[in-house]
């Protein structure tokens, strides 16, 4: 209890004068936590957001499917829009302040949507939900610029296990909390689940951070400038938003193509459900060891290697003939993909200062943001023309592009960019 008094007081108290080293490690851990709680809370209304959209007025199977995408989607659309104000402000203030301000902010957001009357007020509150999210791309910033370098793929890619785990159990416990007490508190207790994350980075996290005045801030010219290799941190956006894409372009087709591959069978739900959750679960048991593969040999290898694993178990999707071959490949294709964003994080991190790392890291996630929009309309799009197998060949397309881009951008690096 003292040791954590004394922590505590230390990581409060603006009279330190002379605070103590931080502990990154401890860190690390209340940020995993941190990250699965938020996973978490956004997944456990997944499972019966069309349903809650129902209970709000909304009827017919067209307006239905409409106001349910558009629910879903708006929330990642002003993400997109909202990450470089935010990182800005995180590069002004503080990376912890953003952590506090992002779980507090989606608490009360959260709590609010169990009160919506209409489906305008659930809207313009999911888009909110949008303005003020963030925790997962500040806690990327916080953590990466207080590790060591030579540890930063093992770290980045342990910590995106968090949301990963997060995601992974979120539809489950929402799906038995919608059962057992119905829709309107399972958004309460997601809101609960957000405030103890507020309250675990206010006593736990610690950051040692000098504020900065608003006129000495790099404006985004600057912060481009002051980068080892702009052109290669541009390429590392696109290659998120590709990676992006790619992941959301099968989730709308994913439950019609288990129900093509399995006939007539009676729990197609836990069918779909496995097959959708399997690479998540690849994933995270890949991460930590590929990102730790990855300070060895070069986070660079890593990111085209996995890349071109991940066209080579996509095309093959196509063609299988039971849900069994599908599962397989996917939890093949989750350990690959399991890490791409954490290499492309190290990558940045690598190529730029803690100066500016809120807002690269802030950039990207819009860039991640636009992939989620648009991954799924790709998918939609590409099988309503052409069928549910073409998804995986499209998909295995652009992935090949990325591969190519990435390693064209990579080649053409200054050689010093990716050292210290």
């Amino acid at each position: 209890m003292d040791l954590t008094y004394r922590y505590f007081m230390t990581s409060v108290s603006a009279s330190d004068t002379a605070p103590t080293p931080i502990n990154w490690k401890r860190n690390l851990f209340i940020a995993w936590i941190g990250c699965f709680l938020t996973g978490a809370a956004f997944s456990l209304i997944m499972p019966f957001l069309p349903l809650y959209v129902e209970t709000l007025g909304v009827t017919g199977h067209e307006s239905l499917n409409m106001w349910s995408g558009l629910v879903f989607s708006i929330t990642f659309l002003f993400s997109a829009i909202a990450s470089p104000f935010w990182g800005g402000l995180a590069d002004r203030k503080g990376r912890k302040i953003m952590l506090l301000r992002s779980a507090l902010g989606m608490a009360i957001v959260m709590a609010l949507m169990g009160m919506a009357h209409n489906i305008w007020q659930f809207l313009v509150l999911r888009a909110l939900l949008g303005l003020l999210g963030g925790f997962v791309p500040n806690a990327n910033a916080l953590i990466a610029t207080q590790i060591p370098r030579n540890k930063s793929g093992w770290a980045l890619g342990t910590l995106s296990t968090g949301a990963v785990s997060g995601a992974l159990i979120g539809p489950l416990v929402g799906g038995i909390l919608a059962d057992n007490y119905g829709l309107r508190p399972v958004f309460f207790i997601t809101a609960s689940v957000l405030f103890i994350c507020f309250l675990m980075t206010l006593y736990f996290i610690r950051e040692q951070f000098v504020p900065v005045n608003k006129k000495d801030v790099l404006s985004r010219k600057q912060v481009f400038a002051s980068l080892k290799d702009p052109k290669l941190v541009l390429c590392l956006f696109v290659s998120t938003l590709i990676i992006q894409v790619a992941t959301g372009s099968i989730a709308p087709i994913l439950t019609l193509y288990v129900r093509e591959l399995a006939g007539n069978t009676q729990n197609l739900a836990f069918i779909s459900g496995m097959i959708a959750s399997v690479p998540g679960v690849a994933a995270l048991m890949s991460a930590p060891k590929l990102g730790k593969l990855g300070d060895r040999i070069g986070p660079e290898r890593i990111l085209v290697a996995m890349m071109g694993v991940s066209v080579l178990l996509l095309v093959p999707m196509a063609f299988v003939q039971n849900p069994l071959q599908l599962g397989i490949l996917r939890f093949l294709l989750g350990a690959a993909d399991g890490a791409l964003l954490p290499a492309v994080q190290t990558l940045l991190i690598y190529n730029c200062t803690n100066q500016v790392a809120g807002r690269v890291f802030s950039y990207n996630q819009s860039f991640r943001d636009v992939g989620n929009v648009t991954g799924p309309l790709l998918g939609a799009t590409v099988s309503a023309s052409y069928g549910f197998r073409a998804v995986f060949c499209v998909t295995a397309c652009v992935v090949l592009f990325n591969a190519f881009y990435s390693y064209w951008c990579l080649q053409r690096r200054p050689s010093q960019s990716l050292v210290e």
